[in-house]
């Protein structure tokens, strides 16, 4: 057997940051679809790297440990490529796991930072980032960093709430609602070339999002929405982030502030799989909390989401 066809721990030993490295699903190191553990981003198109932080949670704690239950639930998933894409992102680009950022969780005013840093790190050596959290005020510093090389950028934001409540008067405030007012504010997102999708939560104040609620995806159907995100967003860069709260309690139990009615995987699966042919520079999946989940219903559909947001990002790459 040679080196490339070892079996077994390939998120160590393998040799190569393309293709599938299947081995038992019930055995081996945890990295995200079996990719393999590197600092070295020569060569690397997507690094997946994790953000094990729930200190801005509102609620139920527990997304810290979403990273590695999400590269637990890949392993399910990692023998084949996502279903009903006529190619394999995997074969197609070169990704590794980046492993996690690291910080001093008795220093929370620097956990901000220490996340932009690690982000930015990685976005200077020319690699895209599929980031996996922790609860979803990490979207901000990885915006931040995004935007730093990209400019103002589209949002693509998946979620049953807004995360746009005011913080005008408590400036600094690591908060998992009120991110995108101040990314907003801040002018590294376009609200008018943004959409929030599967909303379900009251907040009369849009900042000029485009917003195609649950129900407005429920009546009009998953295609309808992925083609009116597409007009919305157009060509422009975007950046997509996925709350898995998104999801019907029912699909996603395991989460910190579940909401009631919904997206369903079914449709979910569909509206993702027409997004092809959107300009994505980065992409995350955060609010995956294992204390609250049962079978790992949620880490796997957060590993498959995940796996999804790739397909997507690497279709615009291929030689078409």
């Amino acid at each position: 057997m040679s080196e490339e066809e070892i079996f077994g721990d390939s998120a160590f030993l393998s040799k190569s940051n393309y293709g599938l490295h299947p081995e038992n699903t019930f055995a081996g190191v945890t990295s995200f679809f079996r990719r393999r553990y590197s600092r070295d981003l020569n060569g690397v198109d997507v690094a997946i790297t994790g953000v094990p932080v729930d200190t801005a949670t509102s609620g139920r704690p527990g997304t810290r440990f979403g990273p590695r239950a999400i590269r637990e639930a890949s392993s399910q998933i990692a023998w084949e490529r996502p279903y009903d894409w006529d190619f394999n992102m995997f074969d197609e680009l070169a990704m590794v796991d980046y492993g996690d950022v690291s910080f001093d969780h008795g220093r929370l005013e620097e956990m901000p930072g220490e996340i932009r840093n690690h982000i930015k790190n990685i976005l200077d050596q020319d690699t895209a980032t599929l980031t996996l959290g922790g609860d979803h005020f990490i979207t901000y510093p990885v915006l931040q960093a995004h935007a730093e090389k990209h400019g103002p950028l589209s949002l693509i934001h998946f979620d049953a709430h807004s995360d746009t409540w005011s913080n005008e008067d408590e400036d600094g405030r690591v908060d998992h609602g009120t991110m995108f007012y101040q990314a907003a504010k801040e002018g590294i997102i376009i609200p008018e070339k943004s959409v929030q999708i599967g909303l379900r939560t009251t907040n009369p104040d849009t900042l000029g999002f485009n917003i195609l609620d649950a129900r407005w995806v429920s009546k009009h159907g998953p295609e309808a929405c992925a083609a009116e995100i597409k007009r919305i967003v157009g060509n422009d860069k975007a950046y997509i982030t996925f709350d898995i709260d998104c999801l019907d309690p029912a699909f996603a139990p395991g989460t910190g502030t579940p909401v009631f009615g919904g997206v369903t995987s079914p449709d979910m699966m569909i509206l993702l799989r027409n997004l092809a042919g959107v300009n994505v520079v980065g992409m995350d999946v955060v609010e995956v909390s294992p204390p609250y989940d049962h079978a790992d219903i949620t880490a796997l559909a957060g590993a498959t989401i995940a796996a999804e947001l790739l397909a997507i990002y690497s279709y615009n790459k291929l030689d078409k």
